[in-house]
């Protein structure tokens, strides 16, 4: 049986972001290591230190089986609680290892947790699911989606803190936001409006795109085409995009950086969608 195409496919863009965070790291002076991150409890030698934690412990538990402690999770905010003492402590403790070690220990890790997700079958059912997009079981399509995102995310943090482009590129942030978008009928869930109602989500400049929610009877659709007038636009720039859905910043920092046309109050509901664990 034929199995269908993957909606977003990024498993061949993993090694092209290590291929560049190792480039980065090489490049940054003693005192840029130190500089702060918008992610506010940590400077750049924190999140190198978290991102080397992501590929660790995706190995461990999703190719080796090993998932270590086995908490007691029994609502989103015990999962929350439980997922930000982990990087707490993984920092906590990186703080004795000295940035060439975390250079290497990147460039041992990075090659197998690529090599991992390159394995797996995109169809089959990911050992978690992504949460904030809404799924109660996700397929590891997703998963890869959810880990190229969080890979482009805390290297983009580091490459913001030091003034470093390189990944507001069509070829990597598009994918990003692109599955960042994949959270917008999610958000939208609890609102209600006719049958029929199209919001436009439009991220600019040719990194960007537009993305569509259109409300049916079983709630709101996720398409990139629709013929019809939106009755509500939202546009965004690319850098404010990466930063508010990350919840690294909040919609009232933003407020003369977005642009609602239509309906004032439906397109503000997109300012609240949060794409990562947070």
């Amino acid at each position: 049986m034929t199995k269908p195409p993957v909606p977003i496919d990024v498993v061949n863009l993993l090694p092209v972001l290590d291929k560049k965070l190792i480039e980065l790291l090489m490049s940054l002076t003693p005192e840029e290591w130190e500089k702060q991150t918008i992610a506010k409890l940590w400077v750049v030698k924190d999140v190198v230190a978290h991102l080397l934690d992501t590929n660790i412990r995706i190995l461990s538990i999703l190719r080796d089986g090993f998932y270590g402690e086995q908490p007691d999770i029994k609502s989103r905010q015990d999962l929350l609680d439980f997922l930000n003492g982990l990087n707490a402590d993984w920092v906590k403790a990186m703080k004795r290892v000295s940035p060439q070690m975390l250079i290497v220990l990147h460039e041992i890790t990075g090659p197998l947790f690529c090599d991992y997700f390159k394995s797996v079958d995109p169809w089959g059912r990911s050992a978690f699911a992504v949460e904030w997009a809404g799924e109660m079981e996700s397929r590891n399509w997703m998963e890869i989606a959810r880990e190229y995102t969080e890979k482009w995310l805390h290297q983009q943090q580091i490459r913001d803190a030091v003034n470093k482009p390189g990944l507001m590129t069509p070829e990597l942030y598009y994918p990003f936001i692109d599955i960042f978008m994949l959270a917008l009928p999610h958000t939208y869930r609890n609102v209600l409006a006719e049958n029929g109602t199209v919001v436009k989500t439009t991220i600019t400049t040719d990194i960007g795109g537009a993305w569509f929610l259109v409300r049916a009877d079983n709630g709101w659709t996720l398409s990139k085409e629709n013929g019809v007038q939106p009755d509500t636009e939202i546009i965004i720039d690319p850098d404010t995009a990466w930063k508010l859905f990350s919840k690294s910043l909040r919609p009232d920092q933003i407020k003369d950086k977005v642009i609602i046309t239509g309906d004032q109050e439906l397109g503000q509901t997109v300012l609240n969608m949060v794409s990562v664990m947070a």
